[in-house]
């Protein structure tokens, strides 16, 4: 751990909203687009249309303009929508509402009309307003832009929502000095005293005797011992046949590559190679939050990937919780196999979703690139619909094939699989087909392979860790509750 130090003061999600009844006057938004030009807004004046027609403001996405009311004072904002399904990356126009919070004066706002998306623009707002300052000593956060959450939505689910988001990207964020595998446990069992759900955790050589030598392999090198971290929840008086859903997120709080060590330029972001755990603790706080009617179970493997004289080697041969064998074919290639033991430890239940959260292959990178997400599943039902949810939410996902002829990938001279495939070609299939290898008895399975990192500053976050899928997916599973 780093020394600690005065930190400037930082903001919550509760600090950018106010109530829709809140008594302090406000600043209306106009959100214009391409089918409803300024001169259809009878609420803006002339003298404000001819203002902004001097500054050339347009109806096109992200364009947005401030003008002046009476006496000078601030008398509107307005924003672009374009054909109104212009969001950013992808999605309703109502959430590029997200941008306005870091550009805006600070002061309150409310939404001048309404609007279909009313609930993603607020969202949108509540992500966009996030910055991560925790190292930030000089001079205190500004004071922020507020929006007036619009009558009729649940004023409290949306502070959920966004502090969730907000907590995760707190995660990745934070420098593997100050978030080891003891530090993510914390974080596992603040969400579980804050919702009632039980918390146990395997660490160190206690693994071993449980099985979990995979976990045990990947970070017995580092001093910060590795851990199974697992939580249950379920919703006070819910069902007792509630559909099972576990999620398993790949918590790496730093990737050297092990002895096949990476090169300097790729560890600058190893801090967010625990990625997947924080869309995994993410979804479960968005699950818990809104109390869906399910059994939940969270698992997240955690471990440093290091370099030490202990450290596991190329070519050695480990048995995994599920009996298996694996050669070690690349050292690099360690989030598959603290997922594998994981994920047996999972299916033993047989849950009805399973699902893996994981920074796993910069081969999904090349083909998707960051805002994508890969998913894996033989589910056409469930890939059909997370994408849908997906990209409603501006929370895409990308499905790739689970290709049963590069199963042959994985053979072993020595063992029952190798952990990678010395070619270049489908990595990202590769390493699904790996990970599925583990799973024989749940209902369905799904695996996301996903960046877990804004590389720019976009409407929905400033550059930065994103806790991406995990909004796609509450979406979808908060409708499903419902069905």
């Amino acid at each position: 751990m780093t020394e600690s130090t005065a930190a400037a003061p930082t903001l919550s999600p509760s600090d950018v909203f106010a109530p829709h009844d809140e008594k302090d006057p406000s600043t209306p938004i106009w959100l214009v687009s391409d089918a409803a030009s300024l001169s259809t807004v009878g609420e803006i004046d002339a003298t404000a249309q001819h203002w902004l027609a001097g500054a050339r403001f347009t109806s096109a996405p992200r364009k947005q303009a401030v003008f002046p009311g009476p006496g000078g004072a601030l008398g509107g904002v307005v924003l672009g929508q374009g054909n109104g399904q212009a969001a950013d990356p992808c999605g309703p126009s109502e959430l590029l509402v997200g941008q306005l919070p870091q550009t805006l004066p600070a002061g309150l706002y409310h939404l001048a009309r309404e609007t279909p998306h009313a609930e993603l623009a607020a969202i949108a707002w509540g992500l966009g307003a996030y910055r991560f300052r925790r190292y930030k000593t000089q001079g205190g956060a500004e004071p922020p832009a507020r929006l007036k959450i619009p009558a009729g939505l649940d004023h409290q689910a949306i502070v959920n929502q966004v502090g969730a988001v907000w907590k995760g990207r707190d995660l990745i964020n934070t420098p593997a000095s100050d978030l080891g595998p003891e530090e993510l446990e914390a974080a596992a069992a603040t969400l579980a005293r804050a919702h009632g759900a039980s918390i146990h955790t395997i660490v160190g050589d206690d693994l071993l005797a449980g099985g979990f030598r995979l976990i045990h392999a990947v970070g017995r090198a580092h001093p910060r011992s590795p851990r199974l971290i697992d939580v249950r929840w379920q919703r006070p008086g819910g069902r007792a046949d509630a559909p099972a859903i576990t999620l398993v997120g790949k918590g790496i709080t730093f990737d050297t590559g092990g002895l096949d060590i990476k090169p300097a330029s790729a560890m600058l972001l190893m801090k967010k190679d625990m990625g997947g755990a924080a869309a995994a603790l993410t979804l479960a706080e968005l699950i818990m939050s809104r109390g869906l009617d399910v059994r939940l179970r969270l698992l997240i493997a955690t471990a440093e990937n290091s370099i030490a004289g202990d450290a596991f080697r190329p070519g050695d041969v480990l048995t995994s919780r599920s009996g298996r064998t694996v050669e070690i074919g690349n050292t690099d290639a360690e989030g598959r196999l603290v997922l594998a033991d994981a994920l047996s430890l999972a299916d033993e239940e047989s849950p009805d979703t399973l699902i893996t959260f994981a920074t796993l292959t910069g081969a999904a990178r090349v083909a998707l690139g960051p805002d994508l997400p890969a998913l894996f599943t033989d589910d056409d039902a469930f890939a059909a619909s997370v994408a849908s949810h997906g990209m409603a939410t501006g929370d895409p996902v990308w499905r790739l094939p689970l290709w049963p002829g590069y199963e042959r990938h994985l053979d072993s001279d020595v063992a029952d699989m190798n952990n990678v495939y010395e070619s270049p070609f489908a990595g990202a299939i590769t390493a699904a087909l790996f990970l599925k290898r583990f799973v024989k008895n749940a209902r369905r399975f799904a695996h996301f392979d996903l960046y877990g990192w804004r590389p720019a500053p976009r409407p929905l976050g400033p550059k930065g860790g994103e806790p991406h899928t995990a909004r796609a997916l509450f979406s979808m599973l908060a409708k499903e509750a419902q069905a």
